[in-house]
Parts: C-alpha cells; sequence; structure tokens
C-alpha cells in the first residue's frame, strides 16, 4: 500500500505584511485628508455683513473638516439670511475656501413700521442697519409698491443716499406720481414710469447755479425756484 506523501504549505508572511503595512498607510492618509481643517477662508463682496457673522451663519468658525464640509449646506445657510443676495463658494487647495458674497441693497425705510425694505424684498429692522437710507413717509398701495421696488433698484446708489424722503404724492392726471425729498433742499417729483430720471439729478444740478426749488421730472422736466414758504408743494 503505498505511503500518503503530506505537502507542507508555506505561508510567505512577508507578503501579507506588507499588505499590511500598505493597508495601514493609505487607511493613515485617508484618514489624514478626511479630518484635515479649514486653514483659511476668504470671503469677498460684503459690505453690510462682516466676516464673522458669514462664519457663524455657515457655522465653520470651529474651522471643521476641509474635504467633509459640502458646500450645498453652506449655501442653504446663508441664504437664510435676509441680505444674501446669491453666493457662490468655492475649494482651492491647502485648505483654502472662499465665499463670493452678492448682497442685497438697501432701498428705503417705511417709516410707518421702522423696517428697512431690501433689493431682494426682504425686510429688516431699522435698527439692524447702521447707514441712513431714504425714508418711505407713507403708505402706497399693493398695484404701484411692486413697481417702486422695481424702479428703486435701478436707481445708482450714489444717487440713492441723495434722497432724505420721499412720499406718495398722487394728482388726478397722476396716480403713479411720488414727491422726493433731497438732503440738498430741492423737491423732485417723480412718475413711476420715469423714475429713472433721477439718475440724471448731480447733473441738473450743475445747471442750477445753486439754486433751490421743485423740480418736476414727471412730466415736462422743468424746474421752479422755491420761495421761502413751501406750502405751495402740490
Amino acid at each position: 500500500m503505498e505511503k500518503k506523501i503530506k505537502k507542507k504549505m508555506r505561508v510567505r508572511l512577508l507578503p501579507i505584511l506588507i499588505f499590511l503595512i500598505v493597508c495601514a498607510i493609505l487607511f493613515m492618509i485617508i484618514k489624514l485628508i478626511l479630518e484635515y481643517p479649514i486653514q483659511n477662508i476668504i470671503i469677498t463682496g460684503n459690505s453690510y455683513l462682516i466676516d464673522q457673522e458669514i462664519i457663524e451663519l455657515v457655522e465653520i468658525q470651529e474651522y471643521p473638516s476641509f474635504v467633509g464640509t459640502y458646500f450645498s449646506s453652506l449655501e442653504k445657510k446663508l441664504k437664510k439670511s435676509p441680505w444674501i443676495q446669491d453666493v457662490k463658494i468655492s475649494r482651492h487647495l491647502w485648505g483654502i475656501i472662499e465665499i463670493e458674497i452678492e448682497e442685497a441693497e438697501p432701498l428705503f425705510e417705511k417709516i410707518e413700521n421702522g423696517v428697512v425694505v431690501l433689493s431682494n424684498g426682504n425686510e429688516i429692522s431699522s435698527t439692524d442697519l447702521e447707514i441712513p437710507v431714504t425714508g418711505l413717509l407713507n403708505y402706497v398701495p399693493d398695484t404701484k409698491y411692486e413697481t417702486l421696488l422695481k424702479q428703486m433698484i435701478r436707481i445708482e446708489k450714489s444717487i440713492r443716499y441723495l434722497i432724505s424722503e420721499m412720499t406718495y404724492f398722487p394728482n388726478e392726471q397722476d396716480k403713479d406720481r411720488f414727491l422726493l425729498y433731497m438732503n440738498d433742499g430741492n423737491y423732485v417729483y417723480l412718475t413711476l414710469t420715469k423714475f429713472q430720471n433721477i439718475n440724471y439729478y448731480e447733473q441738473v444740478l450743475e445747471q442750477l447755479d445753486g439754486k433751490k426749488g421743485i423740480l418736476y421730472l414727471d412730466s415736462g422736466n422743468h424746474f421752479q425756484i422755491m420761495e421761502e414758504d413751501t406750502s405751495n408743494i402740490q
């Protein structure tokens, strides 16, 4: 009867050991990458919100994982702010995150309830704004209000700063008429269909030789020198 020859299996430990070491190194590398924190946050485009407010809004003040920070989540958090019109977030090498902000502009303050209306339609408390804005002195019907918002957006920022107050001032001929009180003491009549004419205000001033009065830009584009008594404004 033939004897069965048993073959001894040699286990090669070196390749297994190398494999385990490689796996361990890869694991450590992946772990380091996943845990690598944000190193720098660059914020651009903001004027009304300070950098720290934006960082706190997106909740990355503790500089969490660079890879584990999801931009879609950050954008949703930022857009909860009434100030944010749009936002773009990008990732750069060496743990740098860049947040590009497009803010809404303050258009006017509703004096009746103390809220400031922004260009995106959102409203904030006037106590949250540190710069003066045009005061809207009276109620504007809803049918006119939406158009007013659109027209105010089209007025240049530098010109909006020249408007102290405005009031809805319709008459029998024009139900879209507004009266603007300028910081320099002049008055300007505008109608909603010609609201952008106020963008030429500074050019008109150059032709007035320092005279104060009432500028009619709603119809006729003429200037009336103002007397001491302003009761004739109508």
